[in-house]
């Protein structure tokens, strides 16, 4: 019995030791250490203020499909062409839709793929209007009453179409999603124009103008033309990831750079469920709604597997080397510990989303009366699908979820297929690393998923190598500004984008 311990006891032993070297000679990236603070922004007043008046121009988008006010958006349009004469004049441009944008900067070898930055023109709206700006209630003895403003959401410093430059910042619906974006872009061709030095190949610039609803009228059609012009692009630089202020991912002691090399599918559901109606006083012994009740359990409790993919294996690995020692140690040792590092990612919502197709139950219907039983009720569910998923195993999952219950599904709202996963050794990758090091230069850049749905995916046709990442570091609550109230650029993160993408235009070549 002894020697039999012992044996065990050898078994562990060497079993921990095969763990700790595995972990110890695991090829986690090494982080290097910043030796400056990067770029420091150069004071430009003209540029903070051609934003802040985009921002005043309210874009909106809303409805199906970009049914909405076409007004502001041909103000939008002018307001650029006057703002940007020289852009306008040294470069190719045209209307896509009549309210899409193009702009093609011609390089100077017509052998060399262009490359291709996208944004959009369109916000969402600024939310519940139902008290004055704030900055309309500050009086001092012997002030003359300000002028009337209108009512504003209740949580914005400034009106939300203000354009406001205060604090240190930007602030205005769209500032972050994604008239920065969208003018830091056309500030670094400007530049570019100003410098004289002509890139070795062609640079364009397109502008949707219905990302928020969907994007069939904008990018899409976008997308279409260039592919009838038979245009390939190298890289084509979207939105998406940020760089994440250190703290923000758990037990990761630096900022981080999240590049989305893919983004997740779509798939929203209406389920009809049928049963027996009536008063209240005479119930069945199952309902509509209870049948539709263990549906959802069903769909809860049983949600579609997760997997670490190749992706999510090299975001891993390019951020495992700043975690706990708990969690490196699981990393680099899946081939025994996986069970167990897929058990905590599902654990938390944000790594849950990173490993498997989300489950998300939005919406319900059924009886408008007290005591009414409805023959029908009906509930949304929306999920999103991790690549390696794909609709037919959506809908297969949901059929064994109603199985056995007269239901009807109906898919609504634009179900697609999660994206291609672009590589992250291409020229096109490897220089956003090196802007990234231009302006944060201690900030880990590593590949991502990008959870939500964005233009880039229409471009597919037209490239292979789509990244989705806006340069701004930004925290928690400044990302939960995205929208929602009060949402604000600093002037140093819009300063340091402009310098990030004119960077890119200037040595994708070099």
């Amino acid at each position: 019995m002894k020697k039999f311990l012992l044996i065990i006891l050898g078994i562990v032993v060497i079993l921990i030791a095969v763990l700790f070297i595995k972990m110890y000679t695991y090829p986690f990236k090494k982080n290097t250490s910043a030796t400056s603070d990067g770029w420091k922004p150069v004071k430009n007043d003209s540029a903070v203020l051609r934003l802040s008046g985009g921002i005043k121009i309210p874009t909106v988008s809303t409805g199906s499909l970009g049914e909405f006010n076409y007004a502001p958006f041909d103000q939008f349009k002018a307001y650029l062409k006057t703002s940007y004469p020289l852009v306008y004049q040294n470069t190719e441009n045209n209307e896509v839709n009549t309210h899409a944008l193009v702009f093609r900067l011609k390089g100077s070898n017509p052998s060399l793929k262009p490359i291709l930055f996208i944004s959009h023109i369109d916000v969402v709206p600024p939310g519940d209007a139902d008290v004055k700006n704030k900055e309309q209630n500050i009086f001092r003895p012997g002030d003359k009453p300000l002028p009337p403003v209108s009512k504003v959401a209740e949580d914005w410093d400034f009106e939300p179409f203000s354009g406001a430059v205060a604090n240190g910042r930007i602030y205005g619906r769209g500032a972050i999603d994604m008239k920065g974006m969208l003018f830091s872009l056309i500030e670094s061709m400007n530049t570019l124009i100003k410098s004289k030095k002509t890139p070795q190949r062609d640079i364009y610039l397109a502008f949707g103008f219905d990302e928020e609803v969907g994007g069939q009228k904008g990018a899409m059609q976008i997308a279409d033309y260039f592919k009838k012009k038979g245009l390939q692009f190298d890289t084509v630089y979207d939105e998406g990831g940020l760089i994440m202020q250190k703290g923000n991912i758990a037990g990761v002691d630096s900022d981080v750079a999240v590049v989305g090399c893919a983004e997740k599918g779509f798939l929203s559901a209406k389920i009809k469920v049928k049963g027996l109606g009536g008063h209240s006083s005479m119930p069945p012994m199952e309902s509509a709604i209870g049948k539709a009740a263990v549906i959802m359990q069903r769909l809860e409790d049983n949600q579609m597997k997760p997997a670490i993919t190749p992706l999510i294996k090299g975001f891993f690995d390019n951020i495992g080397g700043s975690m706990p020692f708990t969690t490196r140690l699981a990393l680099s040792n899946q081939w025994l510990l996986k069970p167990l590092l897929i058990s905590q990612l599902t654990k938390n919502n944000t790594t849950n989303a990173l490993v498997r197709t989300t489950t998300a139950l939005t919406m319900m219907k059924g009886s408008d009366g007290t005591n009414v039983l409805s023959p029908e009720v009906e509930f949304v569910v929306n999920f999103r699908l991790l690549p390696g998923n794909t609709v037919k195993d959506v809908r297969e999952h949901i059929a064994r979820a109603t199985e056995g219950f007269d239901v009807e599904v109906e898919e609504i709202d634009n179900t697609r297929e999660a994206s291609a996963v672009s590589p992250s050794n291409t020229k096109g990758f490897k220089l956003i690393e090196a802007g990234v090091r231009e302006i944060y230069p201690g900030a880990i850049v590593t590949p991502y998923l990008t959870m939500a749905g964005t233009d880039a995916y229409k471009y597919q046709i037209v490239s292979k190598n789509i990244y989705r990442f806006m340069p701004i570091r930004i925290n928690s609550s400044e990302q939960q500004s995205i929208h929602s109230t009060n949402e604000y650029i600093s002037i140093e993160n819009y300063l340091k984008m402009i310098h990030y993408f004119e960077f890119i235009m200037m040595n994708y070549d070099r």
